[in-house]
């Protein structure tokens, strides 16, 4: 379960997760500019880390972590369990491990580098907020520094799909903007929230 509000962390800390108002101001301006479309929401944060979390000194992957947001906040309420994020823009890595030290979280890591470089049989379970999507043509991208196509989408959700499908019966896996057609072979859906936004699925 998550700790309670009068075992987190008092004074300065706290006031950070009060709203994502208070929490974007971690960021310089243009990050902050990304957040409603980019970022996950703190509501959605903590509601996923709570079904990821369950044994305490598990190791949670986020797959696309950009400003670390999400490993953020679930590291902050869940201390006793380990996230990761894998991020393949070095800026937005420079800017998560920012924040993450000016809260001082030590259960909370940041990696450079490229999802298809990650062994996922080092984690337990995963997050997902549908890093891939802006590859798809129409859709809001986070900057120009990369290179964007549907070809792209399709290769990472094939690898994504392929090492999701070799994790354990039991794995879980936290979805947010995706729909049932992006989980892979094996896992189900055991119950949504955020108005079937965000979705909760266990390896069967």
């Amino acid at each position: 379960m998550s700790l309670s509000s009068t075992h987190l962390p008092s004074g300065h800390s706290r006031m950070w997760f009060a709203s994502d108002y208070n929490f974007q101001h971690l960021y310089p301006q243009y990050i902050q500019a990304l957040s409603q479309v980019h970022w996950t929401p703190l509501k959605v944060a903590v509601s996923a880390a709570e079904f990821l979390a369950m044994v305490p000194g598990e190791r949670i992957l986020d797959i696309g972590s950009g400003s670390g947001k999400f490993c953020i906040a679930a590291g902050y309420h869940y201390p006793e369990t380990f996230f990761y994020g894998i991020e393949q823009r070095d800026d937005l890595v420079r800017y998560a491990n920012t924040a993450k030290e000016m809260i001082g979280l030590p259960n909370v890591s940041f990696m450079h580098g490229n999802m298809t470089e990650v062994n996922f049989s080092h984690y337990d379970h995963f997050y997902f907020f549908n890093s891939f999507y802006e590859n798809l043509p129409g859709t809001y991208k986070i900057d120009n520094k990369l290179t964007y196509s549907k070809t792209i989408y399709n290769q990472y959700r094939g690898f994504l799909f392929r090492e999701l499908e070799k994790m354990p019966a039991g794995t879980r896996l936290a979805t947010y903007h995706c729909g049932e057609e992006d989980l892979p072979a094996g896992y189900q859906i055991v119950k949504t929230a955020m108005n079937h936004l965000l979705n909760f699925c266990v390896k069967i």
